[in-house]
């Protein structure tokens, strides 16, 4: 067994990114381990441009944003080990995990960043009724196929679901020759960006359908054509609404989980809301030394957000490392109305920190409120509010007390 200050699980965005800071924080002895071939994580397959806005002052391709870390995780000598799986990780923070080049190897470190990123959700989470023909791909595995490994995935295709990444394929099969006949979503309204819906639907003349779901897969070796039907307000398919359209490519854009049975694991608790671990204004989670950021936490919709949000973790595990211990943060902060979920969910009330928050549905004209028992904190007037877009307020401490939780509320 091998002895590291902070061993990083997962080489996409959030890991390089903390990699680079607890660098210039001072942890020298820090280990990536990656499971691909290559650092990067999925950026390596996201060719389109958009990245980089906020951190760089620039736009920028995936592959383009994930080198300017890997170039300087390189220069610093930052040592990663790729093609490696992580197999366990202890709640006393010692790693196992199965290398291609160094076989079974155990870690003990003073500190473990969790930054393994989310999986896409499946057919077989949907429970979408029908045969199992070829033809069924989620949004990201299509996006693999076509970016990097050059392979076309049908001519007729039908996209469910308004993710980001569905929306972005349904521009990439069209460059690519495919016809894309529609968009469905089950909500009543998109679950993208709204340049996303712009950018890669309007401007190709993409029709995109609302409340209306995938109620029935057709075919056998190759899929021929599903089943289309309304959705009513609890998302229930309208009978006498269905409608067959023929395809041979079905798209799935419907959702992400964070990646998280390493966490289960370590013993760390997860939040129901976010599907990702309970952390506190450090980014710890309730495991001392065990630290969380990125899409393992809760999903993002821009990576910009993933590298800032690491940083701010690293900063904290850099002072975990250092002098072992961190303040303590018995404040809970609890979403309220109209708020999705909140991040962190616990604060110490004696520093500053940043608030990640999703509202549950579209809203114009309304303020962003945090009370501390009932005493407004902060308050943030927004023009409109989507639920495919992170809003971030910045809480000081000057403003807050010791005694009592905080609470997030839409007005």
């Amino acid at each position: 067994m091998t002895e590291k200050q902070a061993v990083i699980i997962g080489g996409g965005p959030a890991g390089l990114a903390a990699a680079l800071r607890l660098r210039e924080k001072g942890v020298k002895d820090i280990l990536i381990l990656e499971r691909e071939k290559y650092l990067g994580g999925i950026l390596r397959q996201c060719i389109h441009d958009g990245f980089g806005l906020t951190r760089f002052g620039e736009s920028l391709s995936g592959p383009e944003y994930a080198q300017r870390f890997i170039d300087r995780i390189q220069a610093e000598g930052v040592e990663y080990i790729t093609e490696c799986t992580v197999l366990d990780v202890s709640p006393d923070k010692v790693v196992t995990a199965a290398s291609k080049t160094r076989g079974l190897l155990q870690v003990r470190a003073q500190a473990v960043l969790l930054t393994m990123g989310c999986r896409e959700r499946t057919r077989g989470a949907l429970a979408t009724p029908g045969t199992r023909p070829a033809g069924v791909y989620t949004a990201g595995v299509a996006q693999s196929y076509i970016n990097l490994q050059n392979i076309m995935v049908g001519k007729e295709v039908v996209i469910l679901g308004s993710g980001d990444i569905g929306m972005i394929m349904a521009r990439r099969l069209t460059l690519e020759g495919a016809h894309v006949q529609a968009v469905y979503e089950v909500q009543p309204y998109p679950s993208g960006l709204p340049r996303n819906i712009e950018q890669c639907l309007n401007d190709y003349g993409i029709p995109l359908y609302l409340s209306h779901t995938v109620v029935e897969i057709k075919g056998r070796e190759r899929l021929t054509s599903v089943v289309v039907a309304q959705c009513d307000e609890r998302f229930r398919p309208i009978p006498g609404t269905e409608q067959e359209v023929p395809c041979d490519t079905l798209i799935l854009s419907v959702g992400l989980i964070p990646e998280n049975e390493l966490s289960l694991a370590a013993g760390v608790e997860l939040d129901p809301r976010t599907r990702g671990a309970y952390v506190d204004e450090h980014c710890q989670t309730g495991v001392p030394g065990v630290f969380a950021a990125g899409n393992v936490l809760h999903v993002h919709d821009l990576v910009d957000f993933v590298s800032l949000e690491a940083e701010a973790l690293a900063d904290s595990a850099a002072e975990y490392i250092l002098s072992g211990s961190l303040p303590a943060c018995p404040l809970e902060v609890v979403a309220g109305q109209d708020v999705g979920h909140v991040i962190p969910q616990r604060c110490s009330g004696t520093r500053d920190f940043t608030l990640y928050l999703r509202v549950r549905r579209p809203l114009n004209q309304v303020s962003v409120v945090v009370r501390q028992a009932g005493r407004e904190v902060l308050r943030k007037k927004m023009r409109k509010a989507l639920p495919a877009e992170m809003i971030l307020l910045a809480v000081k401490a000057a403003k807050l007390t010791q005694d009592a939780n905080l609470e997030v509320t839409v007005e």
